[in-house]
C-alpha cells in the first residue's frame, strides 16, 4: 500500500511539474528585463553653502531658477550635517561621493603633511601625470590617487561594465577630481594661467575636440568685459550688509572696494579673479553643457554621471562673508544659471529622465569682523603669534624649537625625527604644547589625538574628530577653537570647525522617481552615495558608512 501511495506521488509530481516551471518561466519573460534607471545623474555641489541660504534668499530666487525648483517640485533634507572635522572642501567633495570620512578615504584635507613622505601634500597631487592642454606644470599634475576608496561613479562604472560614462567638472582642480572618482572617463579643471580648461594624462593624452573648441572662445574675457554690478538695484539687497565694509578683502584690487566691479583689466592679463565673481559659475555651467553635448551624457539608456562643482561661491565667500552684497548676488545669479541648466537637460536628456541632487562640501562662519560689529561671538586666533610661543618655550624646555613640524586643519604635527634623535619624551612634548594653548581664550579644547577617547568631550564633538582622524595621516594635537573664532588675518573669513555654521549644509533631490516633500530628520553628507546606490540598484561605495535616505527612494 505505501509503495503504491509513494508511485501515486511521483506520478503527480512528474504532471505537475512542467506545468508550475512554464507558468514560472512566463512570469519571468513578462517581468522587466533591463533594471529601471535613470538616462543621467547629475550631483551639484556648490563649495561654500550655508543652509540657510535657501531660504534666506527665497523670495528672490527666481520662480524659473534652480533652487525653487529643488524646493518645490523636489525633496528637501533640511536637517544635513557634516559628520566630521574638518570640515573643508576637499574632505567635502571626497565624502559625498565616496559616503566616507577621513578615517577612511584617506584625504584629510587640502593639503596636509605626511609623515612617511616627510614633506607637505598636497589632495590630487600626482607626479606620475602630466598636464593636458596647457604647458607643463603643477595645475596639471593632479589625479585621484590619494583617494583610498571608490565613489559612486565607480561603482556605476562597474556596474555597467564602464558602459556608463563619468565626467567631473569644477574651477577647482580638487572639485572636479575627487568627485569623479577612479575610474572616471574624464575630470575638468580651470588653469588660472591662462583661461583654459584642463585635464592630466591620468585621463586622456590630449583633450577631446569639443573641449578644445570650448576653450577656444575664450569666454573669461567676454565675462571680463563685462564687469560685475547688482542684477539688480542695489538698494534691495536688505539681507546683506552694506556693500563696503573694513572687514572684506579686496580681491580685485585695493582701489576696487564696492560694486561695481571694472573687470575689464584683467582680460587676457589676469585669468585668476574671474574665480572670485559670479562668472566663475556661469563659466561651470557652460561647461557643463559642452560635455553633456559633447560627450552624449544621457542619450541612452546606459546611465551616466555628470559631477559639477562651482566654486566661486568659495572664492567670493572667503573674500566678501556670507553676509555681503558681493554673495547674495552671487547666489540670485548661480539660481538663473541652475534654472537655465536644467531647462537644457530638460530638452537635451528629457524632463523626467535624468536625477539630480544638489549639497555643499561645507558652509562658513561670519566674517569676524562682522560677529564683532554686530555683538556676537567670534574673532581672530593669533596662530601666529602661538606658533612663535611655543617655538621659545620648546626650546627653552627641550633645548630646540623645531620640535613642531607643521599646522593643518587645526591639527598640530611634532617633528617626530628630531624628537626620537634628541631622545626627548613625546608625551611631555605634547602636553607642554597643550598645556600653552588650553590657557589661550581663543582656545575651546586641546587634546592628544591618540587619547581622544579619554577626553571629555560631547558625543557630537567626539564622533566628528573620529571620522576626521586617519591614522595614517592626521596630526597629533587637535585644536578647537571658540565658537566663531578662527586663524586669519583679519579680513574675510573661512570654514573647517565642528559647529553647526560650518558643518549644516543643503540637500536637495530633483527629478527621475524623486518624490514632492522634505525631512527635518538628521541626515548626513554620507548617505547620499548610499542613496544614490539605492535609487540605482547598484553596489555602495568600497568605504560607505551613510545610510539610505529612505524618504527620497520611498
Amino acid at each position: 500500500m505505501r509503495l503504491l501511495l509513494a508511485t501515486s506521488c511521483f506520478l503527480l509530481f512528474w504532471f505537475i511539474s512542467p506545468a508550475q516551471i512554464k507558468t514560472s518561466a512566463t512570469a519571468t519573460t513578462t517581468a522587466s528585463t533591463t533594471v529601471n534607471r535613470p538616462k543621467l545623474v547629475v550631483g551639484i555641489v556648490i563649495d561654500q553653502m550655508r543652509w540657510d541660504y535657501l531660504y534666506r534668499f527665497y523670495d528672490r530666487y527666481a520662480a524659473d531658477g534652480g533652487f525653487k525648483r529643488f524646493l518645490n517640485q523636489g525633496f528637501s533634507c533640511e536637517n544635513t550635517m557634516i559628520p566630521y572635522v574638518p570640515t573643508i572642501t576637499a574632505c567635502g567633495h571626497t565624502c559625498i561621493y565616496t559616503g566616507s570620512v577621513p578615517a577612511i578615504h584617506g584625504i584629510v584635507g587640502n593639503a596636509w603633511y605626511d609623515p612617511q613622505k616627510n614633506r607637505n601634500v598636497y589632495c590630487t597631487e600626482d607626479s606620475t601625470v602630466a598636464t593636458v592642454g596647457a604647458e607643463a606644470g603643477v595645475p596639471g599634475a593632479m589625479s585621484p590617487f590619494n583617494m583610498k576608496v571608490t565613489t559612486i561613479g565607480d561603482e556605476l562604472r562597474q556596474a555597467t561594465n564602464f558602459k556608463g560614462k563619468v565626467i567631473g567638472v569644477a574651477v577647482k582642480d580638487r572639485g572636479g577630481i575627487l568627485p569623479a572618482g577612479h575610474s572616471a572617463n574624464a575630470a575638468y579643471w580651470y588653469d588660472s594661467r591662462n583661461g583654459n580648461w584642463i585635464t592630466s594624462t591620468y585621463y586622456m593624452k590630449e583633450l577631446p575636440k569639443w573641449m578644445q573648441d570650448f576653450n577656444a572662445q575664450k569666454l573669461v574675457d567676454k565675462y571680463y568685459g563685462m564687469g560685475w554690478n547688482t542684477l539688480y538695484p542695489i538698494n534691495s539687497y536688505v539681507q546683506s550688509t552694506a556693500d563696503e565694509k573694513s572687514y572684506e578683502a579686496t580681491p580685485f584690487g585695493v582701489e576696487q572696494k564696492a560694486f561695481p566691479y571694472d573687470l575689464k583689466k584683467f582680460a587676457g592679463t589676469n585669468y585668476s579673479n574671474i574665480c572670485s565673481t559670479p562668472y566663475g559659475n556661469s563659466m561651470t555651467v557652460e561647461i557643463a553643457k559642452a560635455a553633456v553635448t559633447g560627450e552624449q551624457l544621457g542619450a541612452d539608456n546606459i546611465t551616466d554621471l555628470l559631477a559639477i562643482s562651482f566654486s566661486s561661491p568659495d572664492y567670493i565667500g572667503h573674500a566678501f562673508g556670507p553676509n555681503s552684497v558681493e554673495q547674495e548676488d552671487d547666489y540670485l545669479r548661480l539660481d538663473k544659471d541652475l534654472g537655465s541648466f536644467f531647462n537644457f537637460l530638460d530638452a537635451k536628456v528629457g524632463k523626467g529622465q535624468y536625477v539630480v541632487f544638489l549639497s555643499a562640501d561645507h558652509a562658513v562662519a561670519h566674517v569676524p569682523g562682522f560677529s564683532k560689529e554686530n555683538k556676537l561671538p567670534g574673532g581672530i586666533a593669533p596662530a601666529a603669534r602661538w606658533s612663535q610661543d611655543l617655538g621659545k618655550i620648546l626650546n627653552e624646555k627641550f633645548g630646540s624649537s623645531r620640535l613642531i613640524i607643521g599646522n593643518f586643519n587645526h591639527q598640530i604635527y611634532l617633528n617626530h625625527q628630531v624628537i626620537d634623535s634628541m631622545k626627548l619624551d613625546v608625551n611631555a612634548v605634547k602636553r607642554t604644547v597643550i598645556q600653552y594653548l588650553i590657557l589661550q581664550p581663543e582656545v575651546g579644547q586641546v587634546f592628544d589625538l591618540n587619547k581622544l577617547m579619554e577626553v571629555p568631550l560631547t558625543a557630537k564633538q567626539r564622533d566628528m574628530v573620529a571620522n576626521g582622524y586617519n591614522q595614517h595621516l592626521s596630526g597629533d594635537i587637535q585644536v578647537m577653537l571658540q565658537s566663531g573664532y578662527m586663524e586669519g588675518s583679519g579680513t574675510g573669513t573661512t570654514h573647517s570647525a565642528w559647529n553647526p555654521y560650518d558643518s549644516h549644509i543643503p540637500l536637495l533631490f530633483y527629478g527621475w522617481n524623486v518624490p514632492k516633500g522634505k525631512t527635518n530628520r538628521e541626515v548626513y553628507m554620507t548617505d547620499i552615495a548610499a542613496t544614490l546606490a539605492a535609487m540605482l540598484h547598484i553596489q555602495m561605495p568600497s568605504g560607505c558608512i551613510g545610510h539610505v535616505i529612505e524618504e527620497v527612494v520611498k
